[in-house]
């Protein structure tokens, strides 16, 4: 019998290089046939993936949905891709690809069918008249998308799970809760705070709803009542999504003297090591962010939203503090609070690690995916069986 065949979509490869890696790789070495299926660029991403022995098949996957005759060429390529690579079990993740793949996965006649929904995105996260006309939309698509008879739902917060459930939208009896994307817990080790003025860190894509306009503001107020602190942002642009910053804002604001801009960084265990405090006040409909579960692990204090995915990375209290979205005084009195009391801040830190080392292992992660993989795999079979 020729190996189980899997191919796992995804919008961007450095995402699935970040978030999915692990879970192809464990797949591969537990005798299935993993295929990659992403956006052609960054080519570098794709050459990485490559690199790993894993078949890739480029797909043109666009950013925004603006462009009709885009999003068609983008359902007639993933159909016959499904069609051509006679699948055993297709993995989807993120918002575009859970779409657009369910859709096709039973057009296509693909036995099985994982969802990974990490996040929902800004359109459930507002209540605006505009808002409220999307959220109309993506619940009839994502209701479409999500039937497929063979089927699993992940999903990272309790939250996204009840919201798709209270609508109608999910099947109880299909979801799976998985904690985020995991962490390497060997990677990303506790460490002593470095010596020196404290740095507080954020990390995140430039953009206006992972909060980085508010972190600047509390970094204004902080300086204002003249408290000792560096504040960096690590992340890089991202100019074609909606919400990105605009380099002439970072750059004001690096001029001013209110924040430091380190952009991309490639090594975020060394990067974590730097920092006293991981700022984190995004109200962006996240999934369980892997930039606080990192954080976690690494031992350091978090101040984060009470949002959605947020939320479900801190106990308010116990490894770090929560605030209200788009609040940047209570961001700055949090930050202050913890800037003012190491002992507390460190203490938080260390509870920190061991909340990641209970609940968000890769290895743990991993092992729940390809229990949903052979799952499905032998319900499929099954059904074949029984139709002979």
């Amino acid at each position: 019998m020729s190996p189980p065949r899997v191919l796992i979509v995804v919008n961007n490869p450095s995402f699935f290089l970040s978030h999915r890696l692990p879970i192809a790789l464990a797949a591969r070495d537990a005798g299935w046939d993993v295929h990659v299926a992403t956006a052609p660029e960054p080519a570098d991403a794709v050459d990485r993936i490559e690199e790993q022995t894993l078949q890739h098949h480029p797909i043109p996957l666009s950013r925004s949905g603006t462009q009709p005759l885009e999003e068609l060429k983008t359902l007639r390529a993933l159909y016959h891709l499904y069609r051509e690579l006679r699948l055993d079990l297709l993995h989807h993740v993120t918002i575009k690809p859970v779409v657009y793949g369910g859709l096709v996965a039973r057009v296509a006649g693909c036995p099985a069918v994982v969802s990974a929904i990490s996040g929902l995105g800004y359109v459930f996260a507002g209540e605006s008249l505009r808002h409220r006309a999307l959220q109309a939309v993506a619940t009839r698509l994502y209701r479409a998308a999500l039937r497929h008879p063979k089927s699993r739902v992940i999903f990272q917060n309790a939250y996204d799970r009840r919201t798709l459930e209270d609508l109608g939208i999910t099947d109880p009896a299909r979801a799976v809760m998985i904690r985020g994307s995991g962490v390497r817990l060997d990677q990303f080790s506790i460490s002593p705070e470095p010596e020196g003025t404290p740095v507080v860190l954020l990390p995140a894509r430039m953009l206006r709803d992972k909060g980085v306009v508010e972190f600047a503001e509390a970094a204004r107020a902080l300086k204002s009542r003249e408290i000792d602190a560096r504040f960096v942002l690590a992340g890089d642009l991202d100019p074609g999504n909606p919400a990105a910053l605009e380099r002439d804002t970072l750059d004001n604001w690096v001029a001013d003297g209110i924040v430091e801009w380190w952009g991309h960084c490639t090594d975020m265990p060394t990067t974590l090591k730097q920092c006293h405090l991981v700022v984190l006040p995004s109200f962006y409909g996240e999934g369980l962010p892997k930039a606080l579960i990192e954080a976690a692990a690494s031992g350091r204090a978090i101040v984060t939203t009470d949002h959605p995915g947020c939320r479900d990375a801190v106990a308010d209290g116990d490894n770090g503090l929560l605030v209200p979205p788009r609040d940047s005084d209570a961001l700055a009195d949090a930050i202050h609070a913890l800037l003012e009391d190491p002992e507390r801040r460190r203490a938080m830190g260390h509870r920190g690690r061991e909340r990641a080392e209970a609940e968000f292992s890769v290895d743990e992660v991993v092992r729940q995916h390809l229990e949903v993989y052979e799952a499905l795999l032998n319900e499929s079979r099954s059904q074949k069986v029984l139709s002979r």
